[in-house]
């Protein structure tokens, strides 16, 4: 695998169809028809030529191995595919809830220890404007 630029990470588009289709042992019409069928999608180039991120070649070097190792036609490869995409959205979502949960926790018990000891309870303070409006001068 050729080495990215410093500004590049693994899902930056930047490589050429034909150097994609290299690395991932393919031809680039394959990488075409992947496209087409909405296995492997993509950047565009601002001429609108296709570049491929170096996910984009794990998945299409994925594609090939469920193909020819594992004899899975393209629909199910399309649909294995799909399922661990939303299985990684899963997870990243369950991993920000527990920390959500694990910060609501922290704060429940910091409470609960401040209700516990009424001297370290914070200061209430407000916003509120308070206008004075001087009354009728009492007569001496």
């Amino acid at each position: 695998m050729p080495a990215l630029p410093a500004w590049a990470d693994e899902d930056t588009p930047v490589f050429v169809i034909s150097v994609a289709a290299q690395i991932a042992g393919m031809h680039a019409q394959t990488l075409r028809s992947y496209d087409r069928i909405g296995l492997v999608s993509p950047g565009r180039a601002s001429g609108g030529g296709r570049r491929y991120s170096v996910r984009d070649i794990a998945v299409l070097r994925e594609v090939q191995r469920l193909s020819q190792e594992d004899g899975v036609n393209l629909a199910g490869i399309k649909r294995i595919i799909e399922l661990e995409r939303e299985v990684g959205a899963l997870t990243d979502r369950l991993q920000e809830v527990t920390e959500e949960l694990a910060r609501w926790r922290a704060a429940a018990e910091q409470a609960a220890k401040n209700a516990a000891d009424p001297s370290r309870l914070p200061a209430r303070r407000t916003q509120s404007v308070v206008v004075w409006q001087p009354g009728p001068r009492a007569r001496e």
